[in-house]
């Protein structure tokens, strides 16, 4: 059986994600994401026919997933496994794109909403931050870490890392990941050990 030459779904909205990664969701048009993404106008609407809004939902979504697998994964060896992967993940994205990509869920997350209507993407964005600092905080607690302080410190990591993302950027160096990176895992070793 021949293959289908109209792009999945699935690639649509990964395309979606990286392109909101390098560019932000407001500088981003429908058309330039099928394009980004190999795919037809047509295509695109078919799959999101309520346009750039429902694309950049699921593109947020698919992007929170990925990271979510990847640390539950991870923090299967515990929160400082979790913590190398997830920052991993970001250093891999920053240094492959040359500096041009970061996360979509921070680009949709800095972008200012329109005051009477709270975009899906941005209510996306806040799920996916919290779903990575829920599964951090139960990595943390399932080693004797009190839920306050294991919930302070998952927030710090996902915010320490998700600022030092943007800076690499801004700066094009990945100094201020390595930076963060050794402060991030200091904190968890001492909240553990504390805890033990």
């Amino acid at each position: 059986m021949a293959e289908s030459s109209t792009p999945s779904r699935e690639r649509i909205v990964a395309g979606a994600a990286d392109m909101i990664s390098r560019r932000g969701l407001n500088a981003t048009s429908i058309r330039e994401l099928a394009k980004h993404a190999k795919a037809p106008l047509g295509s695109t609407y078919h799959y999101f026919p309520e346009g750039k809004r429902q694309l950049a939902t699921e593109a947020v979504r698919y992007a929170g997933t990925a990271v979510e697998r990847i640390l539950r994964k991870e923090l299967d060896a515990g929160p400082a496994a979790g913590l190398r992967a997830f920052l991993g993940l970001w250093r891999d994205i920053v240094v492959r794109s040359d500096y041009r990509a970061g996360c979509p869920v921070l680009a949709v997350s800095v972008e200012e909403p329109p005051i009477d209507d709270t975009p899906p993407a941005l209510l996306a964005a806040a799920e996916a931050f919290e779903g990575w600092e829920r599964l951090l905080a139960e990595a943390l607690r399932d080693r004797g870490v009190e839920r306050e302080q294991a919930a302070g410190v998952a927030a710090l990591v996902v915010a320490g890392v998700e600022g030092a993302i943007a800076m690499c950027r801004a700066k094009r160096s990945m100094r201020p990941l390595d930076l963060v990176e050794r402060q991030l895992t200091a904190v968890i070793a001492d909240a553990v050990a504390a805890a033990e």
